[in-house]
């Protein structure tokens, strides 16, 4: 059967109304315009580190003041993430995220003027945050309704965006700086980030149907050849004039000002069902956050996981040029190895995505494997010594880590966890969640390596957190359908066994007062007979 397409006009806006998810159509254009937004969001947020030096020079700070800017900006961004949420939930994923993008562009272009760090934790940590979090959200969680069976492949391969953007951005920008300054720099990196705003006017909202619902509106010739029959039974003729009844074959228009009017009756009944059928009844209104998925076991595991397994994604890129360093390896060899992990990243997602489109597989196991693997990846680098294996430990760790970093919001969409239907309301608490893992995690690493005066202690650390995560994300699957359901299956038969033993009162038959009279009348014959 042919996939039917139905474009609605609503105001401001038009959706793409599916009898099924389509895998493709629209969404390819959605794809494109989340490569683009992760590009400008976590591309930019990861080489800002290009304008460190230049900002502690103008300010005159030191370099964990000036770390904080980033780390307000991605506490604000995660933190602010059921706000995302309730925002596309009641005004549509588009507007929200080109919204997101103006503010984004306005907090970097503000930042440019900035005259002290205070100034940027407002401008680049609160204002470009709450933009970031707006941008990045919606624009997956949209990506993830218009893909079903391409949905991870699709969603890895447009999450390379960010990877990309670190090589671009970085030694443009360096360069950039050159000619112009890091001031004018920050404003063109404002000014193109309101590329963002354009790519949030492509997210076209979608609308899944039944198939039965858009060919259940009957044609309205039918209604129309129903008249002219009837026309023909009266001797009238719609183009008559003399036959005294005024048709046109609109069906909103039968019960018009006829004569006959016996026979205008039985048209009215008839030609007012088309119009019932084709108004559509009222959709329920959808929850603007949805905090029902607490209550779901798998998904209190998933987030948990995602809680502890953000303690493992930060620690190579901030450690390992100061690690490398350490160990006697020169600063531009240092940024080789941190080069190789962005590329080595960039086909760890494309390959988790290829993967996770196999079927028949269980995609949250593929996921656990990832992690453990990864786990190893960073016990693995206080271990390694010289270039050589520091470079290994790097390509190791960065393709892992595109395994589990590009699948692990899509993965909310799966049935192991939440599902589609609940994927956007979910995907704002689970972000939510991972806002205290990402701001504790830097300074809970950096406090272990001042206390140790050893940088392996940042990795120990976050190789423990990854265990933790890898622990109950293994629980995702039976909490879903093994131990924790089963309970809740017992329960509710106790709940249903006792109703049951309750009991409802027996019904009487219908002819119980028949019965009583004609019993009533045998006994009065028996005492007559007596």
């Amino acid at each position: 059967s042919k996939m039917t397409v139905k474009a609605v006009k609503m105001p401001c806006t038009s959706a793409n109304v599916y009898t099924k998810v389509p895998d493709g159509g629209w969404g390819w254009t959605v794809a494109f315009a989340f490569f683009v937004v992760e590009a400008l969001t976590y591309g930019i947020i990861k080489s800002f580190g290009v304008f460190f030096n230049d900002l502690m020079e103008s300010f005159d700070e030191t370099n964990s003041r000036i770390s904080w800017i980033i780390s307000i900006c991605v506490f604000v961004q995660t933190f602010t993430a059921p706000l995302s949420t309730v925002l596309s939930n009641r005004f549509g994923h588009r507007l929200v995220v080109m919204a997101g993008g103006l503010l984004v562009s306005a907090g970097m272009v503000i930042a440019s003027f900035a005259r002290s760090v205070v100034h940027m934790y407002v401008t680049i940590g609160i204002v470009s945050g709450l933009g970031y979090c707006l941008s990045f959200l919606p624009t997956v969680t949209i990506l993830s309704q218009y893909f079903d069976k391409r949905r991870s492949l699709v969603t890895a391969v447009a999450s390379t965006g960010e990877c990309f953007a670190v090589f671009s951005f970085a030694p443009a920008i360096t360069a950039l700086k050159e000619q112009i300054g890091w001031r004018y720099s920050m404003l063109s990196v404002g000014v193109l980030q309101l590329g963002i705003t354009a790519c949030g006017s492509l997210l076209r909202p979608i609308v899944i149907r039944e198939q039965e619902e858009v060919k259940a509106q009957p044609p309205e010739e039918s209604t129309e050849t129903k008249y002219m029959l009837e026309n023909e039974q009266t001797c009238t003729s719609i183009e008559s004039i003399d036959s005294g009844v005024d048709i046109t074959t609109s069906p909103s228009n039968v019960p018009g000002k006829t004569k006959a009017e016996p026979k205008s009756e039985e048209p009215k009944q008839h030609g007012q069902n088309p119009v019932d059928n084709n108004s559509t009844p009222p959709e329920p209104k959808t929850k603007l956050l949805d905090f029902s998925v607490m209550r779901d076991y798998s998904f209190i595991c998933y987030a948990f996981f995602g809680l502890f397994a953000t303690l493992g994604f930060f620690a190579p890129s901030l450690y390992i040029i100061p690690l490398s360093r350490s160990l006697g390896i020169g600063k531009d060899h240092s940024a080789y190895i941190l080069s190789a992990m962005a590329i080595a990243e960039v086909f760890g997602r494309i390959f988790a995505g290829w993967l996770l489109n196999k079927k028949p597989i269980r995609k949250i196991y593929i996921e656990l494997i990832c992690v453990i693997l990864l786990s190893v990846a960073l016990v693995a680098f206080p271990f390694a010594s010289g270039f050589w294996g520091l470079m290994i430990c790097s390509v190791y760790f960065g393709f892992m880590l595109g395994t589990v970093a590009g699948t692990h919001i899509p993965l909310l969409a799966e049935d192991d966890v939440v599902g589609i239907e609940r994927m956007s309301s979910a995907a704002g608490v689970y972000v939510f969640i991972q806002s205290l893992a990402g701001l504790a995690g830097p300074p809970l690493a950096g406090v272990l390596v001042d206390t140790t005066k050893n940088y392996s202690s940042a990795f120990y650390s976050c190789a423990a957190g990854m265990v933790l995560g890898a622990v109950f994300l293994a629980l995702v699957r039976p909490c879903k359908t093994g131990l924790c359901h089963h309970h809740q299956q017992q329960q509710q038969q106790q709940q249903q066994g006792e109703e049951s033993t309750a009991g409802p009162p027996p019904e009487l038959p219908d002819d119980f007062i028949d019965m009583d009279i004609g019993k009533a009348e045998n006994s009065g014959k028996g005492s007559d007979s007596v």
